[in-house]
């Protein structure tokens, strides 16, 4: 079990561009955090959280919006409420689903399986006119980030830090927003312990602990949101075993939704 849990914030990134090399950026970040602190070296089992905007820029998941056209329906819902017609455009365009469009909200189950307020649009750190969208297959992105720090950093594949790209997600029926998990790299996302006694001896029968998410909230708390700090290493943290994905094992089939 895990008694402490370390999590720090690396120097801040270049402004990210479509096609920079992302993991050169974070292993210079990582450079720079270790000649001011020595301890930070890579070792086993450390975790680095890269949040989802920089890797949707450095893949160019960017849309500018000034070649937006809107649709007559999000011309009147941004209307109504005080939205930008051509982002509400970009929402609708990106959805695989639209949960709910009201009252000013738009929740949308994105073609990733991630249901989420604006489809992961997001207009927030990045120029005027411009949103960024969610990475393609952001597992995918935790891949090559993982693999390519690997040779950047000279650490056989199966020392490289494990990857988690995070995003800031609500909760139904809670105000507020916290750090998730979009994609994974390195280890399982979830800790299953049905089957396991807890304390008192009992079998637990329900409780899976979504271990990746758990990461990337920590995260977020080392890196705030408006720090200019994308990556934290995160050191202390029990990592599943096994190389699972975001995608196949986290996000939850649609039968399985008690509130369709």
């Amino acid at each position: 079990m895990a008694h402490r849990i370390l999590a720090v914030a690396l120097p801040p990134l270049p402004e990210v561009q479509p096609g920079d090399d992302l993991p050169a950026f974070i292993a210079g970040a990582w450079r720079s955090a270790i000649a001011t602190e020595p301890e930070l070296a890579p070792t086993e089992g450390d975790v680095l959280v890269v949040t989802q905007k920089v890797v949707s820029k450095a893949e160019g998941s960017v849309v500018d919006l000034r070649s937006v056209q809107p649709r007559p329906e999000a011309i009147a819902f941004a209307e109504r409420w005080d939205r930008d017609a051509r982002q509400v455009e970009v929402v609708l365009r990106e959805a695989a689903a639209v949960v709910r469009m009201e009252r000013g909200v738009l929740i949308t189950r994105t073609r990733h399986g991630f249901v989420c307020a604006n489809g992961g649009v997001d207009a927030s750190n990045v120029a005027a006119d411009t949103v960024t969208l969610l990475p393609e297959d952001p597992d995918r992105s935790a891949r090559a980030i993982r693999e390519r720090l690997a040779a950047l950093l000279d650490l056989p594949p199966a020392r490289a830090p494990a990857i988690v790209v995070s995003d800031s997600f609500g909760r139904p029926w809670r105000w507020g927003i916290t750090d998730v998990a979009l994609g994974v790299a390195g280890f399982g996302p979830l800790d299953d312990q049905r089957g396991r006694p807890d304390t008192a001896g009992r079998v637990m029968r329900s409780t899976i602990v979504a271990v990746a998410d758990e990461i990337a909230s920590a995260a977020e708390l080392a890196s705030g949101k408006t720090s200019g700090r994308p990556i934290v290493l995160v050191r202390g943290a029990v990592l599943p075993a096994g190389d699972g994905t975001i995608r196949a094992d986290v996000v939850m089939p649609p039968e399985n939704d008690l509130f369709p």
